[in-house]
C-alpha cells in the first residue's frame, strides 16, 4: 500500500493519497483545489488516480474533487446520508453507511458519523494483502487529534438555526461507534491545530483510536450526554464569514479551475486606473513594512499561514481585488486564495513607492506608551482578539470588537476619542488598523505588542 498525507498549513487542512501498488490504482480523499500536487504524487509513484472521495460537504475550503475528476476521469464517491437537504447536487457515486469502495487490493468501508454535519462519513481502510483487519480510519471533521468536530457551524456560518443541539446529540452517538473500533487503528483527520473547525485540535497529524479514548476530552464524559453537549458547544472560535460560501460551493455545480492561474503584474497606469475606481487593494507585506508606508484605503493581510482565513473574513467574493506582493510570492498567494475560492485577483503590484500616491504610515506604540493611555476618559482601548480569548483575560476597561467583524461595527468606535487597538501579538491588530484607516478613522494607534507583551509585565487583567 502507498500512503501520503498532504497538508496545507495555510488552512490546517489534510488530504490523503492512498494507492494499491499491485494494481496501480489510487484514491484521493478531501482534495485541496490546486490538484497538481496529487497528479505529481501519482506520476512519481507510477499510480493512476481512479477514485476520489470526500468525508462531508466542507465549510472551510473549496474541495478540489471535481477539478481532479475533470483532469483524471476518476469516479467520485460522496455521501448520500443526512437527508434531502444534505445531498450533493452534481453527478457522483452515492455512499451510505456500510458501503465499500475497492481500490485495487484495498477496501474503504463507509461509516456514517454525523455530528459535525448530518452527511458526514468516515472511511475505514483495510490493506488486504497485509491483514484482514482495519488499519486506518479517515475521519474528516468527525474526530481530530484531541478534539471532535464542532456541530455549531451550520447555525453560525450557514444560518441554519436550531441545528447545533441536534448535531451535538448525533456526535455523542457517533463517538460510540468510533470507540468500538480496535484501539490500534490509526486516526487521520481533515484538520490540525489552527483550524476553526474545532477549539482544541492537536498539533500532531495523526493518532490512534486507543490514544483518543484516553486523551481526547470527548471520551471523558461517559454516558453524560448533557455534560458532553455543554462542553462541545461552549467556547468555539468565531467561524470565518467565508464558511457559508464554501458550504454552498461545495454542494452545487460551479466553475472549475484545473490549473493554478497566473495573474498579471499591473503597469502603473493600469493600477492607478483601477485604484481610482475603488478596486480593493490587499497589501500582503509584513506588518512592519506596511506600517512604514501604505496606500490609503489598502488592507494589510500578511502573507503567512493566516492569509486565507483573514481574506475569507474580509473580502467580497463578487468583487475584484489587487494584491501588493513580490513577484516570487504570487504563486503561493494564488494557491492560498484559490483554495477558498477567491479567484477575482485583478492583478498585482510589487511596490507602492513609485505609484505617485502619498503613502500613509501607521502609529505603532510601545507598551510604555500604551500604559499611559490606560484608564483615561479620552481613550478607547479596543481588543480585536476572539471572544474566548477576550473572556479568558483582557486589559481592564478594554472593549471587545473581533477583527473579523470590526468593519460591521464601526459605530461602536468613537471618532471623538483616542483609539488604541491591540490583539495577542500584533498581526490581527495590523489588519484592524488598516480597516479603521480605510474607513476614515484618524485617531488610531496600534499597540502591536498586544496581550503577549502585556502579560510579560505582570500587569492586571480582567475576566469580566
Amino acid at each position: 500500500m502507498f500512503f501520503q498525507h498532504v497538508y496545507d498549513k495555510s488552512l490546517a487542512q489534510g488530504s490523503y493519497f492512498i494507492g494499491c501498488q499491485a494494481t496501480g490504482e489510487a484514491i484521493v480523499i478531501d482534495a485541496q483545489r490546486d490538484v497538481d500536487v496529487y497528479l505529481e504524487i501519482a506520476r512519481q509513484n507510477n499510480l493512476t488516480i481512479t477514485h476520489i472521495a470526500e468525508t462531508h460537504i466542507h465549510a472551510d475550503f473549496l474541495c478540489g474533487s471535481r477539478e481532479l475528476v475533470a483532469v483524471t476521469g476518476a469516479k467520485m464517491y460522496l455521501s448520500e446520508e443526512g437527508g434531502p437537504d444534505w445531498q450533493y447536487e452534481f453527478p457522483h457515486v452515492g455512499l451510505t453507511d456500510g458501503s465499500v469502495i475497492k481500490v485495487g487490493n484495498l477496501t474503504l468501508e463507509v461509516m456514517h458519523t454525523p455530528g459535525h454535519t448530518p452527511e458526514s462519513i468516515s472511511f475505514l481502510l483495510t490493506d488486504h494483502p497485509a491483514t484482514e483487519k482495519p488499519i486506518m480510519i479517515f475521519t474528516g471533521d468527525f474526530v481530530f487529534v484531541g478534539d471532535v468536530g464542532r456541530p455549531d457551524l451550520l447555525e453560525k456560518a450557514a444560518g441554519l438555526i436550531g441545528t447545533k443541539e441536534a448535531g451535538a446529540k448525533q456526535m455523542f452517538q457517533s463517538l460510540k461507534k468510533f470507540a468500538a473500533l480496535p484501539e490500534y487503528v490509526q486516526v487521520w483527520s481533515a484538520h490540525g491545530a489552527g483550524s476553526a473547525c474545532g477549539k482544541a485540535l492537536g498539533a500532531v497529524h495523526n493518532s490512534t483510536v486507543g490514544y483518543e479514548k484516553i486523551r481526547n476530552w470527548a471520551f471523558q464524559h461517559g454516558e453524560d450526554e448533557a455534560a458532553f453537549t455543554d462542553y462541545l458547544l461552549a467556547g468555539q472560535p468565531e467561524p470565518p464569514r467565508y464558511f457559508a460560501m464554501m458550504k454552498q460551493l461545495n454542494k452545487v455545480s460551479r466553475p472549475l479551475l484545473v490549473e493554478v492561474p497566473k495573474h498579471p503584474k499591473l503597469s502603473k497606469e493600469d493600477f492607478l486606473s483601477a485604484y481610482r475606481k475603488g478596486i480593493q487593494v490587499i497589501d500582503t507585506r509584513n506588518k512592519v513594512d506596511f506600517a512604514n508606508g501604505f496606500l490609503p484605503g489598502s488592507v494589510n493581510i500578511q502573507n503567512n499561514n493566516s492569509l486565507s482565513t483573514w481574506a475569507g473574513w474580509l473580502l467580497n467574493y463578487q468583487e475584484p481585488f489587487i494584491l501588493v506582493a513580490e513577484d516570487n510570492q504570487m504563486e503561493d498567494l494564488t494557491r492560498k486564495l484559490m483554495r477558498i475560492g477567491l479567484d477575482n485577483i485583478l492583478g498585482y503590484v510589487s511596490t507602492v513607492s513609485d505609484l505617485d500616491i502619498a503613502l500613509h504610515s501607521a502609529a505603532v506604540i510601545s507598551i510604555e506608551e500604551f500604559k499611559t493611555y490606560i484608564g483615561k476618559d479620552h481613550v478607547q482601548v479596543v481588543d480585536v482578539r476572539g471572544a474566548t480569548e477576550y473572556e479568558a483575560g483582557h486589559v481592564e476597561g478594554a472593549a471587545h470588537l473581533f477583527v473579523g467583524t470590526i468593519q460591521d461595527h464601526l459605530d461602536k468606535i468613537s471618532k471623538d476619542k483616542q483609539i488604541i487597538i491591540h490583539c495577542q501579538a500584533g498581526d490581527r491588530s495590523a489588519v484592524a488598523y488598516s480597516i479603521l484607516a480605510k474607513n476614515g478613522f484618524k485617531n488610531v494607534k496600534n499597540f502591536s505588542g498586544g496581550m503577549k507583551e502585556w502579560l510579560k509585565t505582570g500587569e492586571i487583567i480582567s475576566h469580566k
